[in-house]
Formats: C-alpha cells, structure tokens, sequence
C-alpha cells in the first residue's frame, strides 16, 4: 500500500513524538527510584508540661552540663514551625504519656488543655502510655473522641463546655478486651507521606499492670508488645505500607549523652522487644523511662526524647521508594529552649487563655513551708525529705481512722514542692505539681509479718530495673543491707514501731494510697490488707492540709532529713 505525501508528514510527527516519548521515559524513572527523604518528628512522656520546666543534661557535642527551663508548647510550636517550613509534610508523632501525671494547668481542667494544645501542635498519631489509663479506659475514650460523660464531671468539660477530643490517633496494638479477645483501640495506621505508605503501630508496656491502679484497667489485658506489633505487619502490607515504625511506651537506661547519635549502652526491658521485632521496623521510638537517647539495638535506630517536652527527636529516613527500603536513619535529639524557637501566635493565645481561667484556683495560697524547696530526691537508703511529709499527711489525715502508719511511693511523687515566695509560702499550684493524680486514702490492717514482707518487697521487682523504697511516716524505722540475699534485706531486729520492734503477730493499721493499695507499683501485700476502708480523702487534699496546719513543714531539722526514718549498712572499705 502507497501513503501519499501528505500522508507521510502526520506519521513521521507521530514517530518522532513517540521517539521522544521513549527518551523520556527513562529520565522520569530515574526520578520516581530516587531516595525519598520522609522526616519525623517524636515526642513521649509529655504530661501536661504546657509550660518550660528545668532540665538538666550534659551534652557529648560539647561535654558540659547545662541546665534551663526547657520545653513548654510555646518552644514546641516555635520548632515544628521552623522544620515545617523545610518539609511541609513532617510527621509528628508520640510514644505515649502524653496526658497524665500533669502539672495543674492541664490536671485541674482533666488534662484536655494538653490535648487540645497536642491538636495546635498537629500530632498525628501516639501510642498510648500507662498514664492515659489513669482515669479509666472510658475517659481515654473520651480523651480520644470527646465529650463530657466523663468520671471526672468537676473537671471534665469546665474549660471549654465542647470539648471535641484529640484530632491525633491513639495507638494500642497489644491492649484487648478481655470480653471479646479484640483490640481495644487501632493498633495502626497507614500514613500516605510523600508518595510513600507508612505503617505506624503503636503499643504499651505489657507490664501496664503494675504501674496503674487496677481498677482503672479492669477488662483488659495487655500482651507481649513484640508479638502484638509482629502481628499487625501483614495487615499493614495489605493496606500497602512498605515502610514501618513502632512507637513503644516502653523504655531502657543509658550512660551515655541524649545527643549522642549510635549510642551502643542501652539497657532495660524495651532491648529484648527491640530484638524480637520484625526486621523490617528499622525504627522504634520509645518512652516510659524518662531518658533521652540515640541509641543502636540489633541493626536498628531506638531513640526516645526525654520528658515533658524538654527534647524532640528529629528523624530523616532516606527510603528506597520502589522496595521501601530504608537506606539511612538520621537522628537528633534537640532541646527545646525557648529562646531558640520563637512560638506560634496561635500557641501563644491558647497558652494565655488557659492560664488566665486556672490563675485564681493556683494561687491559693497552703501554708509556709519550712525551706524554699523540699526535695523528692532520695537519699542512699531510699528516704526523701518530701516523701517523708507526705507519708506524715496522708497519716495525719486518717489518724480518726486509726491509722498509725502511713506509706507514699516515690513513683506518685512527681516534683519537688516550691514556694511561691520570699515568705517561704506555697500554694494549691505546687503542691498539685507534687502529687497530680487524685489518689485517695486506704486504711487498712497489716499484721507486723506482712510488714516485713511488704518491705522486702521493695528489693522483688518482677520486670522492673532496681529496688523501689517505700516512704514511711515518723515513727516506723528500719535499717536494710544491700549484701543480705533477697527476701532477707531487712536486719534483724532493726525494724520498729515508735522505738519498739514490731511484732509479728500484732496488726498494725496503715494507710496508703489507692494505687498501692490494689497492689500497684508491685507491691501485692498491700492488696491482701484486711478491715479496708476508702476514706475517699484525695492524697492532694490531705497534703494540702498538713501544710496549713503545721508552718514550717519540711524544714531539715523538723524529723525529715533523710536515713532518720530508713537506714542502710554501708559496704566496708
């Protein structure tokens, strides 16, 4: 068949076009294979810091130690804004305790200040902590999806009568109902970032058990948290995820600095979890512990960022876009000074706003203390200064209960007690800075046998890194040796009750909070006291009072100094 001139222009355009077509094609390939760099931003063990609090950390960059008021959301939202700038599509997620333990400024009005300023913040997703149970699973319910049928009704909803809830996803992979064996919230999510699909699971120390009261979790069951995440990758895949990351509420130790990039000393139960995780979660960002690091645990990045809002982790993960393999992790932990990030107006208003309506209830004025600041800092033995106070309030306030002894953990004791002026006196604010959760009082018996094995329960830590001393109200003393084999911590003899020993098969009224009264804090002699009664006296309240009616509380020569009450033998040299 013949094609006749004209025919002939129409299809050599047509061949060049497609010849064209083909040298492109090459060039756009080449392009859509290049590494994608997806950034992160991490946070955990938030607690309703809405405002700097001191931080103190020795820096492996420069080898001194510094310490500032750091973190707050003002600096929070200076930085994310700073780093948005250079990547609009930024991840910002947590890794749980978000709410929970919280300064006044978030507690008094049900920690939805911290929610809301989370939403300003534009989180994304966190796994849950063991403190977002600390009102219950139906107020972490209400956290999540808003309104105000809430277990707290003088708090819930008295800042803002529409409280709508977290705009950010809770993530708990291994916390089921007990009834039905189903999870209890989403275990992950499939985030769309640049191009690429993220699968971000979530989940909470399996151990959650012995940190929350029990009541609180009733009807659920927290399993292997290794096993839990494993579990969610072929559904992640279905739903097209080639990278993932697992956010962890749970923590391990370190020497080594919070900015030292690869650290290789990591210690403590989130090691063995890391170990056991697929191989394809390169990254795990925990909490729990506390501590900021950057560490390196059987090829893969762990970090975690601190507390209350001092640091943030900044992540850069160069992914292969085709495979989904991740090339290269960067990592940073930075401090959030607040000099250094000027905050977002928004953040600014909001922050005002909320200080403006909790000004009045804050700083109501308690009593004089007897010295600018007491210290929940623990001596060599275990004792504290303000846990001693306490542990004399809260047996101060149910002595027509016939209490004679009362005991404070350390864990409910979340920040030294201040004074609010050159007069030494203090108010409703600090002291709730001290004891945030609204514990109330158990009177109970023990007999002297069960005080001795409570005590050396102390040194029995299932799951748990190092002993924990219980503090102990004026009157009960005993001496411990760290040599003496477990179950046998106790000298003979050195335990005593108003200078006598205590006896064995006399019952002894005691008083504790309701956290360690169900057992918590793996202390399960406490659970096994008889003649219960909830006194229904808030922890706050009853310290509260004992600062109002003794001026000068706290002073070093008032009975409270540390080893008066708990006494260690000290290793000869």
């Amino acid at each position: 068949m013949s094609v006749s001139p004209r025919a002939r222009a129409p299809l050599a355009f047509l061949a060049l076009a497609f010849a064209a077509a083909g040298c492109a094609t090459p060039a756009r390939d080449a392009a859509s294979s290049a590494p994608v760099t997806l950034n992160l931003v991490a946070i955990n063990d938030f607690h309703g810091n809405l405002e700097p609090s001191k931080y103190t950390y020795t820096s492996a960059a420069t080898g001194k130690t510094e310490t500032l008021r750091a973190g707050g959301i003002e600096a929070l939202s200076g930085a994310l804004a700073a780093w948005r700038k250079e990547d609009k599509d930024l991840l910002f997620i947590g890794a749980g305790d978000l709410i929970g333990a919280s300064p006044a400024l978030s507690a008094m009005w049900a920690d939805e200040p911290s929610i809301e300023a989370m939403n300003l913040l534009g989180l994304r997703l966190s796994s849950v902590g063991n403190h977002e149970f600390d009102a219950g699973r139906k107020e972490l319910l209400r956290q999540q999806g808003g309104g105000c049928d809430s277990p707290r009704p003088a708090k819930a909803c008295k800042l803002m009568p529409n409280y709508r809830g977290a705009r950010f996803t809770y993530l708990a992979a291994n916390v089921l109902d007990s009834a039905t064996g189903k999870p209890f919230m989403p275990g992950y999510r499939v985030e769309n970032v640049k191009g690429l699909k993220v699968g971000v699971v979530g989940a909470v120390l399996q151990g959650t058990a012995s940190v929350a009261v029990a009541s609180a979790i009733a009807g659920l069951d927290f399993i292997d948290e290794a096993d839990a995440i494993n579990k969610t990758l072929p559904q992640m895949r279905a739903d097209g995820a080639k990278v993932f990351i697992a956010l962890i509420h749970e923590g391990g130790r370190t020497d080594e600095a919070p900015d030292q990039p690869g650290c290789k000393g990591l210690t403590g139960g989130v090691v063995d979890i890391v170990k056991r995780l697929d191989p394809a979660i390169r990254l795990v960002i925990t909490g729990h512990s506390h501590q900021g690091y950057l560490c390196n645990v059987d090829g893969r990045v762990v970090t975690q960022a601190d507390a209350a809002g001092h640091l943030l982790s900044r992540i850069a993960l160069k992914v292969d876009p085709v495979s989904g393999a991740v090339a290269d992790i960067d990592v940073k932990n930075v401090v959030m000074n607040p000099e250094l990030f000027p905050a977002d107006p928004k953040v600014t208003a909001y922050l005002a706003s909320v200080k403006e309506r909790s000004r009045a209830i804050l700083a109501r004025p308690l009593g004089k203390l007897g010295q600018a600041s007491i210290a929940r800092k623990a001596g060599d033995a275990g004792e504290s200064p303000l846990g001693n106070l306490i542990a004399d309030a809260v047996l101060a306030a149910t002595r027509a209960q016939g209490a004679q002894i009362g005991f404070m953990n350390n864990g409910g004791i979340r920040k030294d007690l201040e004074t609010s002026d050159a007069a030494l006196t203090t108010n409703f604010g600090h002291a709730q800075a001290v004891l945030p959760f609204g514990n109330t009082l158990v009177v109970m018996d023990l007999s002297g046998a069960q005080l001795r094995r409570l005590l050396e329960q102390q040194w029995q830590r299932p799951g748990a890194s190092g002993a924990t001393i219980l503090q102990v109200s004026q009157g009960l003393s005993y001496t411990w040796d760290a040599a003496r084999p477990g179950g046998q911590r106790l000298v003979p003899g050195s335990l005593k009750f108003n200078g006598a020993p205590v006896d064995d098969s006399k019952t002894y009224r005691v008083v504790a909070n309701n956290f360690l009264a169900e057992g918590g804090d793996n202390f399960p002699e406490f659970a096994k006291g008889t003649n219960r009664v909830d006194t229904q006296i808030i922890d706050l309240d009853a310290l509260s009072d004992y600062i109002a009616k003794n001026p000068g509380a706290g002073a070093a020569n008032a009975g409270i100094a540390p080893a008066v009450r708990i006494d260690k033998v000290r290793a000869k040299r």
